[in-house]
């Protein structure tokens, strides 16, 4: 299957050195900047906040509560005598009276006193229902969302394997439980240029030796092989570099303690795929049924040829 987009690069003018981008970002992905497009406002803001960190999230709910509490309790100020037994012009007796207020305390120490005050809490509890809802279901929403931990092996290689090559990567399930009919997909994305002369980001699926598993709970070896059809045939480190690969990975599966579908992804550039070398082992059987899984040595890779030196 083949699919293909318009693309161009960044390129560093001091060096000349075109700087590669991924499509799949570990954190320092290139960013798209939209321009044209329609502004969504806050219809988005819920998605955005699902998605977000827990580190932002809890820091954006902290600051919209201070800020609610902080532009009501400047309001009551501006009513003057609005708050019965609080000091006058005292912001903390201010600020303090709207967090009673937002969160519905009512210790009964500090009272609204008059129509307009009466009026300012009324519109500051329907803030605070609203507010409150809203982090309820936020907060059940992420705590709910199905997330993989899933680690990838640092390079992908293409090595020998049964007499063939095959490109590589390895991954594993960091929970200690099972993601059941677990199934991996690889694209090729590749720089091309057409007949007319146009410069395109090109998509090829890369079929594997085994793309679906019963269920990963240990490590998972996926292999593409290198044959007469394989997009990777004749593939160097320096054509890799030239055509700027990258090799896309996407698994899906359920994940067995939630019963929920799963996703992750991951990518390799043409940096992190090594021609040449093979994966150190690290599934180790010992006695009484005991496997052991050396994940200190799961992104070890070695030159084909070169013994195991750990």
């Amino acid at each position: 299957m083949l699919s293909s987009m318009n693309t161009h690069h960044s390129t560093n003018h001091t060096t000349g050195v075109r700087r590669h981008m991924r499509a799949v970002s570990r954190g320092d992905g290139f960013k798209v900047v939209a321009i044209g497009r329609r502004k969504q406002g806050l219809s988005d803001a819920y998605a955005k906040m699902l998605a977000a960190s827990w580190k932002n999230t809890i820091a954006l709910m902290v600051a919209v509560y201070l800020g609610i509490n902080l532009i009501f309790a400047l309001a009551y100020l501006s009513l003057g005598d609005g708050i019965e037994h609080a000091q006058p012009g005292s912001f903390a007796d201010a600020f303090f009276f709207s967090v009673q207020t937002v969160a519905t305390i009512g210790y009964g120490g500090l009272l609204p006193k008059g129509l307009a005050a009466n009026i300012l809490v009324t519109i500051e509890s329907m803030f605070g229902f609203a507010y409150y809802g809203m982090v309820t279901g936020l907060m059940f929403s992420k705590f709910s969302r199905p997330t993989a931990r899933i680690l990838f092996s640092d390079k992908a290689i293409i090595g020998m394997h049964d007499g063939k090559r095959h490109f590589m990567f390895r991954l594993a399930n960091e929970r200690d439980n099972r993601i059941v009919d677990a199934r991996v997909k690889l694209t090729l994305m590749r720089d091309e240029v057409t007949a007319e002369g146009t410069e395109m980001r090109r998509f090829y699926d890369l079929p594997l030796v085994r793309n679906e598993i019963p269920f990963l709970r240990l490590s998972w070896l996926v292999m593409h092989p290198i044959d007469e059809h394989s997009p990777l045939r004749g593939m160097t480190d320096e054509k890799l570099n030239e055509i700027e690969a990258e090799i896309v990975v996407s698994l899906t599966g359920v994940d067995e303690t939630l019963s929920k579908v799963i996703h992750a992804r991951h990518s390799y550039i043409a940096d992190e795929i090594e021609c040449g070398a093979a994966f150190v082992d690290i599934l180790h059987r010992k006695e009484n049924y005991v496997l052991e899984v050396r994940y200190d040595h799961f992104h070890d890779i070695k030159r084909m040829g070169e013994g195991d030196d750990r």
